[in-house]
């Protein structure tokens, strides 16, 4: 294989790596981090590296002298580069021959940006993808050596999603990393005038508004429940995270208005009137509500 370094730090960075290393293939060099305070998902690669005894730099910054002077001594023919929340600078895409590999979760060149399991669960799509590219300057516009299709059921929340698209990925770095060694790689340059970029999701992009129909606060829940930060809903002054929800089609509420509290089974466990039915809460920060009264 082509002499590769490897740069992640969140749980599909260490599940890839590793599935390359049961593979047989030899790393040469791993960037990673220690901890992170922005990536919900977050895994140090460091086990691995000791494990299988390749050396290994910790940064906060990959772009820093200390992470470069790092990569430059190892010099990489290519570099992979799967889990990482920060750009990688021009200085080190220009180091590996082959490029730099980064990986995406969609449709390429649809949904480029951010988030990209998340939006899919909100906006309730039935397919996503899972695409590697050889990176450049731009966020997901690089060309494209490998997509595979992943379905999406109705009852896939971010968890499933997470593993489904992995079990997809895994099959696609050991087919490109061998074809790699076999000088087979063939890349697929995007349209720049195709697809679109998600953007950043802040706080209230996870806030549940009542008056949202049912299967949009569905959506809502399932696409931020673990391993992310949970959607949310306000309780008096209270932030109240809720994990799984179920949404009820039904007539029989037509006149009651949104957010008027159904039934209250315990204090994780409710049904709430959302626009056009019933959101039955299953699991949430634990909450005293009473029936008949609003959120």
């Amino acid at each position: 294989m082509k002499k590769t370094l490897f740069i992640g730090c969140v749980e599909s960075s260490y599940v890839l790596l590793e599935a390359m290393l049961k593979a047989g293939f030899v790393v040469a060099g791993i960037v990673t981090m220690e901890q992170s305070a922005i990536n919900a998902d977050f895994k140090s690669l460091v086990p691995l590296a000791n494990e299988y005894n390749i050396p290994c730099i910790c940064t906060k910054n990959v772009n820093d002298e200390e992470t470069v002077g790092f990569i430059r001594k190892i010099s990489p023919e290519v570099i992979y580069c799967f889990g990482w929340s920060r750009l990688i600078g021009k200085e080190i895409l220009s180091i590996p021959k082959y490029g730099v590999v980064g990986f995406h979760p969609a449709a390429l060149p649809c949904n480029k940006g951010r988030h990209p399991l998340i939006w899919a669960l909100v906006l309730g799509l039935k397919e996503t993808a899972s695409t590697f590219f050889i990176m450049d300057e731009g966020a997901d516009t690089g060309d494209i050596i490998s997509q595979k299709p992943v379905a999406i059921s109705d009852t896939d929340d971010a968890a499933d999603l997470y593993a489904h698209v992995l079990d997809v990925a895994k099959e696609q770095v050991l087919e490109f990393t061998k074809a790699f060694a076999e000088n087979n790689i063939q890349p697929k340059k995007q349209d720049p005038t195709a697809g679109n970029a998600w953007r950043k999701r802040g706080r209230m992009d996870g806030q549940i508004d009542w008056r949202m129909s049912a299967k949009a606060i569905y959506n809502l829940v399932r696409g931020l429940t673990h391993p992310y930060v949970g959607a949310h809903f306000m309780a008096g002054d209270a932030e109240i995270k809720v994990w799984k929800c179920q949404a009820i089609a039904t007539e029989d509420y037509a006149n009651i208005e949104p957010g008027k509290i159904i039934k209250v089974n315990s204090n994780t466990d409710y049904i709430i009137k959302a626009y056009d039915g019933l959101v039955h809460i299953v699991d949430s920060d634990p909450v005293d509500l009473n029936e008949g009264e609003y959120l």
